[in-house]
């Protein structure tokens, strides 16, 4: 049976061939298990924590030489897991980091389950659960800004916010518990019109939590944009320009892009996930129906919309096209200046303006034939969703939907708790909410409750003795 206490092992570093392989041993057999397999001038057991030593891995049954390594010991509670930690720095061939992790099983350790490192860290207080969340976050991170987001949630900054709503809903419950048992300390009525402004308060301030998730969603997994457009707009090649190499087939045949056309693109640090769509027409084309449909379909799941028009066209605005974007966020791109009569782009700008499209909608004049218009493109994608200031150092910045979600059933139980001082409820009943209010609040860090009320109670007011 799997138990937290067994003595666990895993490869740490990733598979393939490389330069050097990390086997990572934690638990409180970590020490004998490393020293039945590794030979050097000194036994695992003698060595000093936090020292480093080289020596060879020896088959204990053959007495074959596996690897020669370097061995890294880190004695409890010093430690990524605050237990007893050993480090096998071998060569990378996975043949060999499979071998070394046979003979460590064959010496007591068992195989680490997924995650386990990090979920002892956070069993063994090292960590809260946001931290934990925060390192997959980290390794996950295909940009410098959302590495940065997770960096900030691995330094604890979202588990300090927390904490300090908590406290802050603990000391309200502690001066009610105050109030209701002894009211001769405090008037009821006082302590419920403070209880109900520094409720409205925690309210504001998790709301504004809240509205971070926006920006915090986006960092960690891209801003999800299609381009759309007419065929031969030129969205395959606004495409390759923001790739910055020919990702896409561009001909002059319209209808050249029937499937969706991917592509991952950073942008100063935001991911953009892009999609080149078929151009949008009709067409008796089954297999380009396909494409147009999913074009369409894309639109409305997108968080935002890059819509190529060419100014070469007779007619180049799609009514239908407009339509679907004019209550999103947009990029309305009009494409080939160059090859546009004087003054059109300025009667499609007005011809738009009929269409009451959203605030959230921005145009850019473009001719990617002289290299005009992508980096117009990058700056409006960068306004539209942030403002144009991706600084996180000063700002809370939400990126997990558990945790949004566990925000706002905290919300709803503060609004419990200040509609029922409203309706004249006895205050005592408040307690109720607002324990549930830090509970949901606790679910995030991954804290009971429980116990913290019971000592904030007692060590806040000198209630006994």
């Amino acid at each position: 049976m799997i138990s937290s206490k067994d003595t666990i092992a895993a490869i740490s570093t990733a598979q393939g061939t490389g330069g050097i392989g990390i086997i990572r041993i934690s638990g409180k057999n970590a020490v004998g298990t490393a020293d039945g397999i590794f030979h050097g001038k000194t036994s695992v057991k003698d060595m000093d924590s936090h020292t480093i030593q080289y020596g060879k891995i020896k088959d204990t049954k053959t007495g074959e030489i596996i690897d020669e390594v370097m061995l890294t010991k880190m004695s409890a509670p010093a430690t990524y897991t605050r237990e007893d930690v050993i480090e096998i720095n071998c060569h990378g061939n996975i043949l060999i980091q499979r071998r070394i992790l046979s003979l460590i099983y064959e010496n007591g350790a068992r195989p680490a389950e997924p995650g386990e490192f990090t979920k002892r860290a956070f069993l063994n207080g090292r960590i809260d659960l946001t931290q934990a969340e925060a390192v997959m976050d980290l390794i996950n991170s295909k940009t410098e800004k959302s590495r940065e987001a997770a960096v900030l949630q691995l330094s604890g900054k979202i588990s300090g916010y927390i904490n300090n709503i908590i406290e802050k809903l603990l000391n309200i419950m502690a001066r009610i518990e105050v109030t209701v048992d002894y009211p001769e300390h405090d008037d009821e009525a006082d302590t419920a019109v403070i209880a109900e402004t520094e409720l409205k308060e925690i309210y504001s301030d998790l709301s504004s939590a809240i509205e971070s998730y926006d920006t915090g969603r986006l960092l960690k997994t891209g801003i999800q944009t299609t381009i759309v457009g007419k065929p031969n707009s030129g969205k395959s090649t606004l495409l390759n320009e923001l790739a910055g190499y020919d990702r896409a087939i561009v001909t002059d045949i319209p209808g050249t892009t029937r499937d969706i056309v991917e592509e991952n693109i950073n942008i100063d640090g935001i991911l953009l996930n892009l999609k080149d769509t078929a151009g949008i027409r009709r067409s008796e084309d089954v297999v380009e129906q396909i494409g147009i449909k999913l074009a369409m379909e894309n639109i409305k799941t997108s968080d935002l919309v890059i819509y190529v028009i060419s100014l070469s066209e007779e007619d180049p605005v799609d009514i239908h096209i407009l339509e679907e974007i004019k209550d999103k966020k947009a990029i309305i791109f009009l494409n080939k200046e160059d090859l546009a009569k004087d003054g059109e782009a300025d009667n499609i700008k007005e011809i738009l303006k009929g269409y009451s499209l959203g605030e959230n909608i921005k145009i850019v004049v473009s001719s990617l034939k002289r290299e005009k218009g992508a980096e117009e493109i990058k700056k409006a994608i960068k306004d539209m969703f942030f403002s144009g200031n991706l600084s996180q150092n000063d700002q809370l910045i939400i990126t997990a939907e558990r945790h949004v979600n566990l925000i706002k059933q905290s919300q709803n139980a503060i609004s419990d708790g200040i509609d029922s001082l409203l309706g004249g409820m006895p205050l005592d009943m408040l307690s109720v909410d607002i324990r549930n209010a830090a509970e949901y609040l606790g679910e995030i860090v991954g804290m009971s409750i429980s116990e913290n009320l019971i000592d904030k109670i007692f060590s806040s007011f000198c209630i006994g003795k």
